[in-house]
């Protein structure tokens, strides 16, 4: 196997939690009355992954009935966790059909947590030459980090994803290797899998005591050498620290059957993604998956099929004849310059009514990016703006289109013009009524 393959391991109860939470500000409920935030929370983050990592190999993996041997070493262990919100239990269905429908496999094994999963597979693949990339926003897989396997934080707030090595484990944690990670959390504990740690040791401490000792049972067998209250606590609490660390290390022989050659990424089925994504009012998510899994080529060629979206739209022009306007019956333009598009927006200005959508990398409105924007006024003719990373471009292009959408003579319309207002308000751009 080439050792260039990458398989991304996707922890997918990790990334449903954090897409419906993304949400919980402003839950996206569809005509249904159906809450979608979890769904689209974690398409977003399956999608981008897909987009900007472009993974060979790809799998999911799902908790399955908590862990048992982590239950039985201790009855308190996850017991703080308040009960799974109803719309993220109504989710897993349909993201499971969906995965389906995408022919990515979904791993889970009866009596393992996901984490147990993922490290029993990304150890088994590293041992077959894959580079592997463990995605979750959880720090815990941070002890399985090698040469070969990474953690992937999910993006947020704006911020690209980040990608822990073995150095960025060290610094982070201040160790020498990935696998203190888990003396670490059996020093301090974890409050969110009600690990408890030792008493009297917080993060900082941690850290010092790992420094001095490399290990948490080097630590226990000099606790005598600790003055004061803390080293009271932490000779007292022997057990309680070996017991932290059993329950945080992740178990790498889960008995799942698998084969790697399965996870190779293939063609969806769109059909019967596009059933679901209809199903739930899926419109966005469906434009990116259209992108993404390079659909627009073969569908933009069918004269039955009209599009005003993105890559879409045709040559750059700057002038009238050139446009086109008048003569064609489906006519779709791209605007790559800041002098095409003060030409173009000298045309919207003489509108009386125009319809725009943004076009951004997620759903979030607070913290997604935008990429493009697109335009229409009549009937089989649209326009879009590609957006840039470049801020000074960003600047510029909006600035030259603020006329516009400041202007209170023109009727701004659109499909969900509410979101839109929100990402080009981040945008220092103000969408004047009428609306």
């Amino acid at each position: 196997m080439d050792g260039s393959k990458k398989l991304f391991l996707l922890d997918a109860y990790a990334l449903i939690y954090r897409g419906y939470y993304a949400f919980i500000k402003n839950p996206r409920i569809n005509s249904k009355g159906t809450d979608t935030s979890a769904i689209l929370g974690f398409m977003n983050s399956l999608l981008e992954i897909i987009r900007t990592q472009k993974p060979d190999y790809l799998a999911v993996a799902f908790d399955k009935g908590g862990s048992v041997t982590r239950s039985e070493m201790f009855t308190e262990y996850k017991s703080n966790r308040d009960k799974t919100p109803e719309p993220i239990i109504l989710a897993i269905p349909y993201i499971k059909d969906i995965l389906t429908s995408m022919k990515i496999p979904i791993l889970e094994k009866e009596g393992y947590e996901a984490d147990d999963v993922i490290g029993t597979v990304a150890k088994d693949a590293e041992d077959k030459n894959f580079k592997v990339y463990m995605v979750t926003p959880d720090k815990d897989f941070a002890q399985l980090v090698s040469d070969n396997i990474f953690l992937c934080k999910p993006a947020r707030m704006g911020n690209s994803m980040e990608i822990w090595g073995v150095d960025e484990v060290k610094d982070k944690f201040e160790i020498d290797n990935p696998e203190q990670v888990i003396d670490y959390l059996g020093m301090m504990g974890d409050s969110v899998d009600n690990i408890p740690g030792l008493p009297g040791v917080g993060d900082k401490t941690a850290k010092k005591f790992i420094k001095q000792y490399g290990s948490l049972e080097n630590l226990l067998q000099n606790a005598h050498e600790i003055t004061g209250k803390l080293g009271e606590k932490i000779s007292n609490n022997k057990d309680l620290g070996i017991l932290s660390k059993k329950l945080a290390r992740i178990i790498l022989d889960v008995p799942i059957d698998y084969n790697l050659n399965d996870f190779e990424l293939s063609k969806p089925d769109n059909t019967a993604v596009f059933e679901v994504f209809d199903e739930l009012e899926f419109r966005r998510i469906k434009e990116t998956f259209y992108k993404i899994f390079g659909l627009e080529k073969s569908e933009k060629n069918d004269p039955k099929k009209e599009y005003i979206q993105g890559d879409l739209f045709g040559n750059n022009v700057v002038d009238d004849s050139k446009l086109n306007l008048n003569k064609s019956k489906s006519y779709y333009q791209r605007i790559e310059s800041s002098d095409e598009l003060q030409y173009f927006t000298k045309k919207l200005l003489q509108q009386k009514i125009v319809a725009f959508d943004t076009e951004t990398e997620g759903l979030n409105s607070l913290e997604t990016e935008i990429v493009g924007i697109s335009f229409s006024w009549e009937s089989g003719k649209g326009f879009y703006l590609p957006i840039k990373k470049d801020k000074t471009i960003q600047l510029e292009y909006f600035n030259i289109l603020k006329p516009f959408f400041n202007n209170k003579e023109i009727i701004k319309v659109g499909h969900n013009i509410k979101f839109d207002i929100k990402v080009l308000f981040k945008y220092d751009v103000v969408v004047s009524e009428p609306i």
